[in-house]
């Protein structure tokens, strides 16, 4: 049975800093969770998030990408690039930035447009992309980002 431990979780999405520094002033977190579902004695269940310490297959993971402006003056044009795992599925819909044009990619970040748009070739035949066919998600903020400003970019897996 397969089984993630956090530090390989995060090791997943280690490259999501390394893109988003390379503008020099942003720093950013990123923290994993999964959904967690209790049921009390009357029956009624509830979902909460809690550090995901263990995942296995099928387990629902969001991850919360933090950004703040750690300069003196304001950042433009501040894009968030998350590559997902191939051993996670998107969740369709999940992906969450306010204020963002939020974009994926199907060919290994090469090129990016809205999830309705991209098209994938299977033996000869084009297609619309699945989620399951996403390969990573980037979020391009449409509003400066003032100086000790911070913003958050989320999206939801579930590993296969």
């Amino acid at each position: 049975m397969k089984i993630l431990t956090t530090l390989m979780v995060l090791m997943m999405v280690s490259s999501t800093h390394a893109l988003a520094q390379q503008q020099g002033h942003l720093d950013v977190t990123t923290s994993v969770q999964k959904e967690e579902v209790t049921v009390d004695e009357s029956g009624q269940s509830e979902t909460k998030l809690v550090e995901a310490n263990t995942v296995v297959p099928g387990d629902r993971v969001i991850y919360t990408i933090t950004f703040r402006n750690t300069s003196e003056e304001t950042a433009e044009n501040v894009v968030i690039t998350n590559p997902i795992a191939e051993s996670l599925t998107y969740v369709a819909g999940s992906a969450f930035g306010p204020g963002a044009i939020i974009e994926f990619s199907v060919d290994g970040g090469q090129t990016y447009a809205l999830a309705e748009e991209l098209t994938v070739t299977e033996d000869g035949e084009t297609r619309s992309a699945h989620p399951g066919d996403f390969t990573h998600i980037r979020w391009a903020m449409q509003n400066e980002l003032a100086a000790g400003a911070q913003g958050t970019a989320r999206f939801a897996a579930v590993l296969d």
